[in-house]
């Protein structure tokens, strides 16, 4: 089962005034299905549009694609004037990595994204950042030097020829810069104070650039400067930091406004801790912080678990309980509702109109399992008891960390919690998963099977279907049977208390392996490829015989300690 990968566009158009051009422009980026338009802010004085939009990354190249070639549509760049700087009706198409896929994959998109708008479009395009193809055009500053004006010359020159696309100038749509970056986060901190100055002084002192070094006197002293004349400037503590310091009417507070532009070097609660830091040095008081836009949910969790660190404590809980501790330690609800749902960019794309098993109550899933439907069936029960199996024993992980006189274990059995849940995810996930396969069986079969094309076609779907619902079960065996480690180190340095759980869990992992052993069996009746079928069944069969010595190793453990108590 691959886990979804899911980037982030944030396509800058050359329009900020005409809502309507806009709105056809958004409108193309809505129409692509897997793509959730996040955002949409459109600047009358820059005269240009920011927009939004994550999902997976060949939906999302789709629907930047159709974006770009209506406002090439719409836009004359011969016409436009604005604060901003830009060079085209498309001026910049980033692409972000937000989960699940790494910065050269995301580049591999960016350069298809932009051979396709060159050579489809008739439009100049030059790849930035990571995806930059010689490290002079890695700065967009530099690609995008002397703005629209100057591409007449300047695509003659050939040290500045397009990546993609065509090297004449095209007057309506100019050329684009389409690029590969690291996730933006803009963060404010609010501190108790309303100078703007005092502000700033902790802004300094926290971005990477920091501030000019003052001859005498730090603050009203002369601009050091070097041999060559030029400003000596002493860095602040955080990498990848941009900070200003500012007043904000609507709260009668000043803030420190970030723009954490690397959060896998700076991450939101390193930055907090920091400018927490420096203001304390400079009397002044963080109340609370507030994030502006979206933020992947990878971000929440190492800031929820950063906070679970310092006081000793497990991180092996549930996410929502971690993403409350990362709310509540940086302050994120001061001035309103911190609302997960509406911040967190995986959240945002969850579909909340589909029916899933996992989240109904435990009498709606019995019910539902106990109908006249089919599904649920036994491959949703067996990720279902693998998933309370490995939930016990992550139980007994928590319960350990906090036990009276083990307090300088809390890190082991916080490990251990950790990988407890992590399994118990991924079987939450195989829950519906198994019904998910048995339905794409299903509607293999209700596929036309008239022509000779279409009886191949259908055959095919079936076979790729059939295949599907094998290694779903069979993934509930290997995570099942995976999860047992837990179990068994619970029963042997868990809390005594709680070792008969660790027991259960035992139980509920094997009956797990066993049953999830019969789904793959009966499906691999239907599988035509015997090679592939012997294969999952001689591997199942062994992973049922050793998920059945575990057990018994397991319950040995149990049953000693349980008669010794």
């Amino acid at each position: 089962m691959k886990t979804k990968q899911l980037i982030e566009c944030v396509p800058n158009f050359s329009e900020g005034r005409d809502l309507n051009i806009i709105k056809q422009i958004t409108n193309e980026i809505e129409s692509v299905e897997g793509v959730r338009l996040i955002d949409v802010d459109p600047g009358a004085a820059t005269n240009r549009t920011v927009v939004t939009m994550v999902g997976t990354p060949d939906e999302v190249c789709e629907a930047a694609f159709r974006a770009v070639k209506k406002a090439a549509e719409l836009i004359d760049m011969s016409k436009h004037k604005g604060a901003h700087p830009r060079f085209g009706a498309t001026d910049v198409c980033p692409l972000v990595p937000v989960s699940n896929i790494t910065m050269d994959e995301t580049v591999e998109y960016a350069h298809k994204l932009a051979k396709r708008i060159g050579e489809e479009l008739g439009i100049g395009v030059f790849c930035y950042e990571f995806a930059a193809r010689e490290e002079k055009r890695r700065n967009l500053a530099n690609c995008r030097a002397g703005e629209y004006e100057a591409l007449p010359k300047r695509l003659q020159d050939p040290q500045w020829k397009p990546d993609f696309g065509p090297a004449q100038f095209n007057p309506k749509s100019g050329v684009t810069a389409v690029g590969a970056r690291n996730f933006l986060v803009a963060y404010n901190i609010n501190l108790n104070t309303t100078s703007t100055r005092r502000a700033n002084a902790v802004a300094f002192d926290i971005r990477e650039k920091g501030r000019p070094q003052r001859v005498g006197n730090p603050i009203t002293g002369k601009k050091a400067l070097d041999e060559q004349g030029n400003e000596i400037w002493i860095p602040g503590a955080l990498k990848a930091c941009k900070a200003i310091g500012w007043f904000i009417d609507e709260y009668g507070i000043a803030q420190i406004s970030i723009n954490l532009t690397d959060i896998s070097i700076t991450p939101m609660h390193i930055a907090f801790e920091e400018a927490s830091k420096k203001a304390q040095e400079r009397g002044i008081r963080v109340t609370g912080s507030e994030l502006v836009g979206v933020v992947p949910l990878k971000a929440m969790l190492d800031a929820g678990k950063y906070f679970l660190h310092k006081q000793n404590r497990s991180t092996g809980i549930s996410d929502a309980e971690i993403i409350k501790i990362a709310v509540k330690s940086m302050g994120l609800d001061e001035l309103y509702p911190f609302e997960p749902k509406k911040k967190i960019i995986e959240y945002i794309l969850e579909d909340d109109t589909q029916k899933k098993l996992v989240d109904m109550t435990v009498k709606g899933f019995t019910e539902e399992t106990a109908s006249e439907s089919p599904a649920p069936g036994g491959g949703s029960v067996s990720a279902a008891m693998g998933a309370m199996g490995v939930a016990l024993s992550t139980m007994v992980a928590n319960l350990s960390a906090h036990k009276a006189g083990w307090d300088d274990r809390w890190e082991e059995f916080s490990q251990w919690a950790d990988k407890g849940k992590g399994y118990m995810d991924q079987l939450v996930k195989l829950v519906d998963e198994d019904t998910n396969a048995f339905n794409k069986i299903m509607d293999a079969f209700g596929l036309p099977k008239g022509t000779d094309a279409e009886k191949a076609a259908r055959k095919q779907a079936i076979q790729d279907a059939t295949l599907y619902a094998i290694e779903i079960p069979y993934k509930v065996m290997e995570i099942s049977f995976q999860s047992m480690e837990v179990m068994k180190a619970m029963a042997e340095i868990g809390n005594p208390n709680s070792v008969s759980d660790a027991g259960v869990g035992a139980l509920a992992a094997r009956s797990a392996v066993m049953g999830a052993y019969l789904n793959v069996k009966i499906n691999a009746e239907g599988l035509d490829d015997k090679e592939k079928v012997k294969e999952f069944l001689t591997k199942g069969e062994q992973m049922v015989k050793h998920a059945q010595d575990m057990e018994n190793t397991i319950l040995e453990i149990v049953n000693k300690k349980i008669a010794k108590a």
